[in-house]
């Protein structure tokens, strides 16, 4: 009797700390319910809505209902009208579009002709989940048209960047990202506490070190690890699954760098709200999720509701996968990718002026 007594005692115990923690019990109830969201609202295995261009040199009723049939399907959505199969190539290199259909001028002779394609499917193949749901469209119906106009073979389909459809040249340029995010935050999510609960903060009260100086020493020695981290990846990915690296490699690595410094400086933040090395990781993990699933990792960005994708939008690896796919598997420069380069530029000024205000240099 004594013994449960004992037992209860620790266990109210227990109770009581928790709920006077309020991060941990936070994360109690939190983590659930994101993970709910996620996977219950935000996550769509249906492809929909794909960024498409559209070069329509035809210009015809039967190629404007042609278009109406396939966009009917929801699959596609028209972001951007050209005037040239190479415009088409560029807003793909550049990531603008996952999707283009080329209609040649010629298309209504061409609809006659049952040994040639009437039109084109240009298809970004650096995602093999996009490539599969678009290629089903090279089958799309022009029934609608009067007199019917369909049959097989309408569309000839061209995919980009990875015609075999192998997964790792998808999959490893994203792991970039997922394996820094969840390092790099990791590692200085628990510097500033862990100098607090060693006692050493105590140290640098008295060193005339500035705060912007300590967080910067914080922060440089993970920038080396983080690119020892990618070439690592970048290395055994072409050893064991020849993934194609089409940008250059000084590209690659300022992406990577600037990447690097926005989870460091995320990482930071956490470091000056946490408490303790526990409550440093738990918030990790609470970025690290939504981070993997809303990037565009797993799952196309543009299938998402709008609402996932403010919240992905804020997330670095969002745009980091824009950058580090565009630039290994599209060879796309710099100067094209600048948008996504100037966002991320934004969030390490935020990130690190948060952390550099919350941080004080004194015990408590």
């Amino acid at each position: 009797m004594k013994a449960l007594q004992r037992i209860g005692a620790v266990v109210a115990k227990e109770l009581r700390q928790l709920m006077r923690d309020r991060l941990t019990f936070g994360m109690i109830v939190g983590i659930p319910i994101m993970q709910l969201l996620l996977f219950g609202y935000a996550i769509n295995m249906d492809v929909r809505n794909l960024a498409t261009g559209v070069a329509d040199l035809s210009g015809t009723a039967a190629s404007r209902q042609f278009l109406m049939d396939g966009f009917h399907t929801q699959v596609l959505e028209i972001r951007y009208q050209v005037k040239s199969i190479k415009a088409l190539e560029q807003l793909m290199r550049e990531g603008k579009i996952s999707v283009g259909v080329y209609i040649p001028p010629d298309f209504e002779r061409r609809l006659q002709q049952p040994d040639r394609a009437a039109a084109q499917l240009l298809i970004d193949g650096s995602d093999t989940v996009v490539q599969g749901a678009v290629a089903q469209l090279a089958r799309i119906s022009t029934g609608s048209i009067s007199p019917p106009l369909y049959r097989p073979g309408t569309f000839e389909t061209r995919t980009y960047y990875n015609p075999e459809r192998r997964s790792p040249v998808n999959t490893v340029p994203g792991l970039i990202g997922v394996i820094l995010t969840m390092t790099m935050i990791l590692f200085t999510a628990v510097a500033i506490v862990r100098e607090r609960e060693r006692g050493n903060l105590e140290l640098l009260i008295n060193t005339p070190i500035r705060t912007s100086e300590l967080m910067l020493a914080k922060i440089l020695p993970y920038i080396f690890i983080g690119l020892i981290q990618v070439t690592l990846i970048l290395v055994v990915g072409d050893l064991l699954f020849r993934v194609p690296i089409r940008g250059a490699l000084l590209n690659i690595y300022t992406v990577a760098l600037v990447f690097i410094v926005a989870n460091l400086a995320l990482g930071l933040m956490i470091s000056t709200v946490a408490q303790s090395q526990f409550q440093a990781m738990q918030l990790t993990f609470f970025i690290l999720l939504p981070s993997i699933l809303l990037s565009g990792f797993m799952f196309p960005f543009d299938g998402m509701p709008l609402p996932a994708q403010w919240i992905a939008e804020v997330l670095p690896m969002t745009h980091f996968m824009r950058l580090i796919r565009g630039v290994v598997l599209r060879g796309a420069s710099l100067p094209e990718l600048a948008g996504e380069l100037a966002i991320l530029g934004v969030f390490i000024l935020f990130a690190l002026s948060f952390a550099i205000k919350r941080f004080q240099k004194r015990l408590d």
